[in-house]
Formats: structure tokens, C-alpha cells, sequence
């Protein structure tokens, strides 16, 4: 199956009107969620591993604690496809 083709920087710069919670621009969106502590992160990051198994795209994560720092980007089309803006609308429906 073909994956979605790179956005254009402006395509990026409007999705990411309707994603607060994120920040980036059309070679990678980024953001950063504190949580309780240090399980309930690791409990995040498994939820949100569900999410990108089933959809095969899977963002960089890194924890810090109680915090995680999330990269997303489409590494086979060098930078963000439409992939990337639906793994960061349902990673916002799973964290507060």
C-alpha cells in the first residue's frame, strides 16, 4: 500500500492550527506532555504504541521521567504526510 506523499509546509502550518499540543513544521512535529509520574508515562507510551502498531507508522519517543517528548515524521517521504497529523490527533485523544 502506498504510503501519503510529504506535505507542503503550508498544508503543515494549517493542520497544526487544529493541534495545539503540537508544534513543527513540514520536516517533523514535536510535542511534550508532563504526566503524574513515571508509570503512568510508560503507561502512555504503551497506549500510544497500540495506536501506531495499528496504524505501521510509529513516532519517536523519548522519556524523561514523567515527561515525553514525541516526534513525529514520515522518515520514508522526508518529513510529515498525512500519517503523521493522524497519529498526532489520536495520541491527543489518549493523553490529557
Amino acid at each position: 500500500m502506498p504510503r501519503p506523499p510529504r506535505l507542503s509546509p503550508d498544508d503543515v502550518a494549517r493542520a497544526l492550527t487544529e493541534l495545539p499540543l503540537w508544534s513543527g513544521d513540514a520536516d517533523g512535529l514535536r510535542r511534550s506532555v508532563e504526566l503524574p509520574g513515571f508509570r503512568d508515562a510508560v503507561a502512555a507510551i504503551v497506549a500510544i504504541a497500540d495506536v501506531a502498531e495499528a496504524m505501521d507508522h510509529h513516532p519517536d519517543v523519548d522519556l524523561r521521567w514523567r515527561t515525553l517528548h514525541l516526534s513525529l515524521v514520515s522518515h520514508s517521504e522526508g518529513g510529515v504526510s498525512e500519517l503523521d497529523l493522524e497519529l498526532a490527533r489520536r495520541i491527543d485523544a489518549l493523553l490529557p
